[in-house]
């Protein structure tokens, strides 16, 4: 792993972090690529077609900023990137199915182009390759950490299921949701750096912390971004959440502070999904400032995320982990 030149911070960029792992992140590259082998035509075609669709990869970054902060030096941690990757491609192949997507990261969704059995199932191939890699490390705490984390997203994927299409859901349970499909990885692949890289239990926990509140802060701001992004940028469709009936809190917090008007508006789009009330609803989101209420408040995540770290020994790790911290709230894609 690079240091920083004259261990300057760098500026706020995926682009600058990325080319301060460059080494690490072909690495991981390296074992991704390996570890996509089948036999089966089908499902390499599905996977290298989802893994190569041009991820941010915050995950796997998050997995080696964290073992860098302990000046780690093996090679787990790059299995570990690897895996933390292919838990998330199989999560994405999942929702793109049940939400019917037919667009992420500007390109056609795997069950567009694929089919949606076929999804399915090649989302089942990387987690189960993801549980094989895992079990190659050789180390208990960080098969416990994957397992949970898995089975957590599992239950978030459930729970969003359920909160699609009720306007009723509050903001404690909408972020619960984040926290369960979104922010458990995140926070399991901070703590997956720490455990390789031999930090204390105090180290561990305060990395956990950290992915936790990056990840929800980071799904905030996907959540900004549906109403007020570009496609081109995005790589989604402006408006895909408000067509899937989810209710994220954009609309939660216009609905309750527009007029009744807007509030019946919102509720309409939330219960029959659409695009209907769209131009609505962008109008009630604006008047009432909803956007950057969900800001402030990936905002505040970031800053619990950052004190979070604070008892860590300075390093170039370290600071990588704030710029990225500070990535995660100001991007625009």
């Amino acid at each position: 792993m690079r240091d920083f030149p004259n261990n300057k911070p760098l500026p706020v960029s995926l682009e600058s972090l990325q080319s301060f792992l460059a080494d690490d992140m072909r690495a991981v590259d390296n074992v991704i690529r390996q570890s996509l082998h089948s036999d089966v035509v089908l499902v390499r075609q599905v996977s290298e077609y989802i893994i190569n669709s041009g991820g941010k990869r915050l995950r796997p970054v998050l997995v080696l900023l964290s073992a860098g902060c302990f000046d780690y030096r093996g090679r787990a941690h790059h299995e570990l990137a690897a895996v933390v990757e292919f838990i998330h491609t199989a999560t994405l192949l999942h929702d793109d199915v049940v939400d019917e997507s037919a667009l992420r990261r500007g390109r056609e969704t795997a069950n567009a182009l694929f089919g949606n059995a076929a999804s399915v199932l090649v989302g089942d191939f990387l987690y189960s390759r993801a549980f094989q890699m895992m079990v190659a490390v050789d180390n208990m705490e960080v098969m416990r950490i994957l397992s949970d984390a898995t089975n957590v997203i599992a239950e978030g994927e459930v729970l969003q299921l359920l909160n699609c299409h009720d306007p009723d859901i509050d903001e404690e349970n909408y972020l619960r949701v984040i926290r369960y499909k979104t922010a458990k990885l995140f926070e399991a692949a901070g703590r997956l750096g720490a455990v390789i890289g031999g930090g204390s239990e105090a180290e561990k926990d305060a990395l956990a912390r950290y992915g936790m509140h990056l990840g929800t802060a980071f799904q905030l701001i996907d959540d900004v971004l549906d109403y007020s992004g570009e496609s081109g940028e995005t790589g989604k469709n402006i408006g895909d959440d408000l067509a899937e009936g989810k209710p994220t809190l954009p609309l939660l917090y216009a609905m309750r502070h527009g007029t009744p008007e807007q509030a019946a508006s919102i509720r309409r789009a939330i219960e029959n999904g659409g695009l209907t009330e769209f131009d609505n609803v962008l109008a009630a989101i604006r008047d009432t400032n909803a956007l950057q209420y969900a800001r402030e408040a990936a905002a505040r995540e970031i800053e619990i995320a950052n004190a979070a770290i604070s008892c860590l020994p300075d390093s170039n790790s370290k600071s990588a982990l704030l710029q990225l911290a500070a990535f995660a709230v100001d991007r625009n894609f």
